[in-house]
C-alpha cells in the first residue's frame, strides 16, 4: 500500500510538472492567448484599412468625380476653362524676414 501511495505521488508530481512547466503548459496557454489578442487587434486594423480601400476602389470604378478629385488634389490638374490662382502670404513672399 505504501509503495502504491509513493508511486501515485510521483505520478502526480510528474503530471503537475508537465502542467506548469512542460510542453503545452499553462504558461504556453497564456502566452498564446496574448499572441491571439495581438493578432486579432492587428486583423481589425487591417480589416478597417481594407474597407477604406474597397470604398476607394468602388468610387473610382463608378464615377468620374472621384478620379477628377484625385487628379486635382494629387496631380494639381485643372480643366481647360479654369483659371488657377496661387496666393502667397506676405511673410512667405519676403523670404521670412
Amino acid at each position: 500500500m505504501r509503495l502504491l501511495t509513493v508511486l501515485l505521488v510521483i505520478l502526480l508530481a510528474l503530471l503537475q510538472y508537465r502542467l506548469w512547466f512542460g510542453q503545452h503548459s499553462i504558461a504556453d496557454y497564456f502566452r498564446q492567448q496574448e499572441e491571439l489578442r495581438t493578432q486579432q487587434a492587428s486583423n481589425q486594423e487591417l480589416e478597417k484599412r481594407n474597407r477604406l480601400l474597397r470604398a476607394d476602389v468602388k468610387d473610382l470604378q463608378q464615377g468620374l468625380e472621384a478620379i477628377e478629385e484625385r487628379a486635382r488634389n494629387e496631380l494639381g490638374l485643372i480643366r481647360e476653362d479654369e483659371v488657377f490662382f496661387r496666393l502667397f502670404s506676405q511673410s512667405a513672399a519676403s523670404g521670412g524676414q
